[in-house]
């Protein structure tokens, strides 16, 4: 099992909901270290390579290729709960700058700015 990060980009299998098959994706772990090694869980944040529109709580990545990421991304508002088994490895971490970025996207849209 890959080690949990708050920043880290990492690849999660996805099971399907009629079970018969999963699909790997990319996911940034926003939860924190005290959280993910408490819980053994992560909250991430679902990373898709549609980049043609940017919903309220998107963020486009500046820095995909130097963050792991294979194609131009964007970090999507929606947030999952996971169980760090699901996590098949880490492929890069977002810099500091983004995540920055990241964070307060998430403040405004969980109104917590």
């Amino acid at each position: 099992m890959t080690t949990c990060e708050r920043g880290s980009l990492v690849l999660v299998k996805f099971v399907f909901a009629d079970e018969k098959g999963a699909k790997q994706r990319p996911v940034l772990v926003v939860s924190g270290t005290s959280y993910n090694r408490g819980r053994r869980e992560a909250v991430v944040a679902a990373v898709t390579s549609h980049v043609s529109r940017t919903l309220p709580g998107d963020y486009l990545v500046q820095e995909w290729a130097a963050s792991g990421l294979v194609a131009p991304s964007t970090i999507t508002g929606i947030l999952r709960t996971i169980k760090q088994e699901m996590i098949v490895k880490k492929i890069g971490t977002l810099p500091v700058t983004e995540l920055r970025a990241v964070e307060t996207l998430l403040r405004e849209t969980l109104e917590l700015a």
